[in-house]
């Protein structure tokens, strides 16, 4: 008989999944009786915590969802924090929990691990929660989860499972693979954005997070366009070392008059967050009025005003608007100007101590060239958040 339990792990598989994080605890027996029997790499940190944030950082590192199997409780609220960072930097991850037992739920017992509402509880922080009290949802709740990673703005998903429904048989159900693509970008848009690009003299990109895979593309715009490459900190690694990258911070002055001198400006997969564009809480950022903007969540996009708005994968974006300009289009001769000028002017705007700290993690990337660094909140981190250029 394959339980409830085993039966997710082998959906799992189906939808590629090849690592997950998590702590055994006898709430979640039934999903490693199936990992025994599978493919799935299991990792096992001290914490629930770590493995939240190993989830995070596979995801980010790969492009994949990062999948975390955590027990009731103590265990799903030490993932929180985790999943706070995924929903804030948009990852991919999957917290797959156990809850007490269906009868049990909701009546304050003091069964082990114990909440008044769980679910409730996780909603607050992940893009949606589901609790599982049949087999014949799990191809359905897997589906959505993956369905939200591939085509819309990613962030923390959490699916429970009680304990009772986790050990019930599961019968013959099968993955729903449904590979939902994003929303194509609309042709008209793009039509009205390469008009604005062909009579741009001063163009500017701005790139966020959300350009991160969108590399090849956002390069060959920049250099058709002949408009600098602002990055903001989940951008970082983009065009290094280019002529036109711009790995500064708006929140500087000097990246703020580049804006402002800007007679276009294209904002690709960046949601103009305080974090990034008034880090010193001054209120000096001003949001561009002849404002191209890329995203992939409309709801982000309802947020700000634009003179374009473009519902769309960012690689997606910037190919159809590359291929609608076409290769006529006359680049802006002074961009590669512009971009030293304001590399130049971002970094001296910084405290000496702070170039210091800047010079340290450049070292460390030379030294440890290609290498993915990881930071806490330190000093050396809040002067790279302000200027630093990575190399992947």
């Amino acid at each position: 008989m394959t339980t409830v339990g085993e039966a997710l792990i082998t959906l799992l598989e189906a939808h590629d999944v090849d690592t997950v994080f998590g702590i055994p605890g006898v709430h979640t027996v039934e999903l490693y009786r199936g990992l025994a029997r599978s493919k799935i790499r299991h990792v096992t940190p001290r914490h629930e915590q770590g493995a939240g944030f190993m989830a995070d950082g596979y995801a980010r590192a790969g492009g994949r969802p990062g999948i975390a199997f955590v027990i009731t409780g103590p265990g799903l609220t030490n993932t929180i924090t985790a999943m706070g960072q995924t929903r804030a930097d948009s990852v991919p991850m999957l917290v797959i929990s156990a809850v007490n037992a269906t009868p049990t739920l909701g009546k304050g017992l003091g069964h082990l691990h114990e909440l008044p509402d769980q679910r409730g509880m996780m909603e607050k922080v992940a893009l949606f929660s589901h609790r599982v009290t049949d087999a014949d949802e799990l191809p359905g709740v897997l589906a959505r989860a993956f369905a939200l990673f591939s085509s819309s703005r990613p962030g923390p998903v959490h699916i429970e499972i009680p304990t009772d429904v986790m050990a019930k048989p599961a019968g013959s159900i099968a993955a729903l693979l449904t590979n939902v693509a994003p929303p194509e970008p609309d042709a008209a848009a793009i039509a009205e954005a390469a008009k604005l690009c062909a009579a741009a003299r001063r163009p500017l990109i701005l790139a966020g997070g959300g350009a991160k895979r969108a590399e090849a593309p956002l390069q060959r715009l920049a250099e058709r366009l002949g408009a600098p490459v602002v990055q903001t900190a989940n951008a970082r690694g983009l065009l290094h070392r280019h002529p036109l990258g711009v790995p500064a911070s708006p929140s500087l002055k000097a990246v703020r008059a580049l804006m402002a001198d800007a007679d276009l400006v294209i904002a690709a997969g960046t949601e103009f967050g305080p974090t990034d564009y008034d880090g010193y809480s001054d209120g000096g950022f001003v949001l561009p009025s002849n404002l191209i903007r890329i995203d992939i969540g409309a709801d982000q996009l309802a947020r700000r005003p634009a003179r374009i708005s473009i519902h769309a994968d960012c690689g997606a974006a910037l190919e159809a608007l590359l291929v609608e300009i076409g290769t006529d289009q006359p680049s802006s001769g002074d961009g590669q100007a512009r971009a030293a000028a304001t590399r130049q002017a971002a970094f001296a705007e910084m405290a000496p101590a702070l170039q210091a700290q800047t010079r340290a993690v450049e070292m460390i990337r030379d030294a440890l060239p290609g290498s993915i660094i990881v930071g806490d909140s330190t000093q050396p981190v809040y002067a790279a958040n302000l200027y630093y250029d990575h190399d992947r």
